[in-house]
């Protein structure tokens, strides 16, 4: 365990959770579970009795200073800053190469800032389990046991068990599938073997910088060249100029599944309740803080009235808010731009943030 350091990629704007969550002030700052903790602090609160004080974030420039306020434990050597988004691959893979500088034995666990997952002692059992069936030698991810046949995430395929000490549920991997037609994922939740991939990876960087740099020369290079000066005072520089020529990829094609067909990956299965919060009907399925009549409201102060009314309310202003014989509606308040959907249609909401876009309409975004 003292080989661990966890690493938190606070990146991505969740736009289908717009206009609550924009470029400025993207979902993990957010609580969106009534619970008084933000995403991102819940996320560190959760690792930390893991890990301890080793713990590294990496997001956007633009939200250092959020990032700090909320997480005031990590510092400057602990904070690793993005320029400009280039996907999981860059965010990861650099968080793997500081790290080997640092010491060529940690074992990294990857979990991202914006995920909803209780309770924490099933969580940190499960990646307890990680963690010993990385130090065998091996890529690890956290899979979720499906509660029901979703479409919208994708899944892995399980094999054999591994029988490693100290992680009796580690199982091989066999294969990852892309996201599932309906009926694909009937079959996968009736056939038992699969599990939802959750994105959390633990490794050995070692390991990881392998599989990078035999699948991905070209980020692996880049992101050397930047793990090189990371500690020194060349730093600033060398990122500055290295960082926005790196390809974009997410890690799952960079390393896992290169890596599943080499037979370095496992799987241990998580019975831990996960979301990835992807719209505002995961808000309500989440959240009954706050309830008014069958209407989930989020927001200090939010002002709501419903009669015979169900469904999600999220209020950044003080406006009175009455709602009035309508079913699974979702309203989105907030003193510049106003959201109204129901739950069945909350996914399309990506869809408005891409067409204001290209409108020009980037001030609200």
């Amino acid at each position: 365990m003292n080989r661990f350091h966890a690493v938190i990629p606070a990146g991505g704007v969740g736009t289908r959770l717009w206009p609550l969550s924009r470029a400025a002030a993207p979902k993990f700052l957010h609580d969106l579970t009534g619970s008084g903790s933000t995403l991102l602090r819940a996320t560190y609160d959760r690792l930390e009795p893991l890990a301890g004080e080793r713990v590294l974030v990496v997001t956007g420039e633009a939200h250092r200073a959020a990032v700090c306020r909320q997480l005031p434990e990590i510092g400057d050597d602990e904070l690793v800053l993005e320029s400009e988004p280039k996907d999981s691959g860059a965010a990861i893979g650099l968080a793997a190469a500081i790290l080997y500088r640092r010491d060529p034995d940690t074992i990294m666990g990857s979990f991202a800032a914006d995920q909803v997952i209780s309770p924490d002692n099933l969580f940190q059992e499960t990646v307890r389990e990680a963690i010993f069936t990385a130090a065998t030698g091996k890529i690890v991810t956290i899979g979720i046991k499906p509660t029901h046949p979703s479409t919208g995430f994708g899944y892995i395929r399980s094999g054999a068990a591994l029988n490693v000490d100290g992680a009796p549920n580690a199982l091989a991997v066999a294969e990852f599938v892309e996201k599932p037609s309906q009926e694909v994922a009937n079959k996968y939740v009736e056939a038992g073997d699969y599990v939802w991939n959750a994105g959390m990876f633990v490794a050995p960087v070692a390991l990881m910088l392998r599989h990078l740099e035999a699948n991905q020369p070209e980020l692996f290079k880049g992101l050397e060249e930047i793990a090189e000066a990371w500690d020194t005072p060349q730093r600033a520089e060398v990122t500055a100029r290295v960082w926005p020529t790196l390809p974009k990829i997410a890690i799952d094609y960079a390393v896992a599944e290169p890596a599943a067909e080499a037979g370095d990956v496992a799987v241990v299965p998580g019975t831990f309740r996960w979301d990835d919060v992807g719209d505002f009907a995961a808000i309500g399925r989440l959240n009954n803080a706050g309830d008014v009549d069958e209407v989930t409201v989020l927001g200090e102060g939010a002002r709501v009235f419903a009669e015979n009314a169900s469904g999600v309310v999220v209020s950044d202003t003080k406006r009175v808010i009455a709602l009035i014989g309508i079913k699974d509606v979702v309203i989105v308040d907030t003193p510049d731009a106003l959201l109204v959907t129901t739950k069945e249609h909350a996914q399309l909401v990506k869809g408005t943030v891409d067409a204001l876009k290209a409108s020009g309409d980037t001030d609200v975004l």
